[in-house]
């Protein structure tokens, strides 16, 4: 079965963040074993199914945990969070649907949907989910968290990634939303690139300072052919719009978006042709 095509930005903090009762189920998860990156999507599709196919809105299951070590070789822990996404998912959903057409895609009642959603979000506590995903593509924002030269590509099963320490992804995503927010004067109220910014930094300050951010592009890097990936330049071209804009120069950061958006959108077209 194909991987799903999701890319993910996963933070991974150090162990001592998961010390005392609220850590213990991550620290049975490292007992057990941690998941493979390259495993995460097909697990968490497999436990979504095993939902549906019991009638029940939200995966059930043991708490799965993601290991790296890191720029640095220290080892830090990615806990998948299932339940908790899919009932922010569920949530999202419920706000997004007409009454009819969310009652008709429940087996539950939408009242009793929200309320196991919201439970489930929170079992997070005052923490912040660990994973946040987008379908199809990678969002254009992510990339400026990244630079072009440290992309890591593995083959078989194939990957694509970067990690970069959170004081770095911190600034850099700062960096990027006063120079959109500057030059382009889009609001907090948009859906654009400015507020895509500001909603990363905001969920990356809700983890450690020694917490190291990933940037993966999952099973999207499946659907990327060899010349495709190869000419894949989407953390370099980010970088050089941002750049320009900062310089005011329009008309080459304005190139370099478009080239980022051709590509993408040629990628993202493939869901419809699947």
């Amino acid at each position: 079965m194909p991987v799903p095509i999701l890319s993910y930005l996963r933070v991974y903090e150090p162990l001592r963040v998961f010390q005392g009762p609220d850590g213990a189920a991550v620290r049975e998860a490292l007992e057990r074993g941690p998941v493979p990156a390259t495993a995460a999507g097909a697990l968490e599709r497999e436990l979504g199914l095993r939902a549906v196919l019991r009638s029940r809105v939200l995966p059930e299951g043991r708490l799965e945990v993601l290991v790296t070590a890191g720029p640095d070789g220290v080892q830090r822990v990615c806990p998948l969070d299932v339940r908790p996404r899919a009932g922010a998912a569920l949530v999202a959903f419920l706000d997004g649907s007409m009454p009819l057409l969310a009652a008709a895609a429940l087996p539950l009642p939408v009242r009793t949907a929200r309320r196991l959603a919201e439970a489930a979000i929170a079992e997070l506590g005052d923490g912040a989910a660990h994973v946040v995903s987008a379908g199809w593509v990678v969002p254009l924002p992510w990339f400026a968290l990244v630079e072009q030269e440290a992309r890591q590509v593995q083959n078989d099963p194939r990957r694509v990634w970067w990690q970069v320490p959170m004081a770095d992804a911190r600034e850099r995503v700062g960096l990027a939303e006063t120079v959109v927010r500057e030059t382009l004067g889009e609001s907090l109220s948009g859906d654009g690139p400015a507020e895509v910014l500001a909603e990363t930094g905001n969920w990356l300050e809700r983890f450690d300072d020694d917490a190291v951010v990933e940037l993966d592009y999952g099973g999207v890097a499946s659907v990327l052919s060899e010349e495709e990936l190869a000419a894949d330049r989407s953390a370099e071209q980010v970088a050089a719009a941002l750049d320009a804009l900062a310089d005011g120069e329009a008309e080459p950061a304005a190139e370099a978006y478009q080239a980022l958006q051709e590509f993408w959108a040629g990628v993202a077209a493939r869901e419809r042709s699947s």
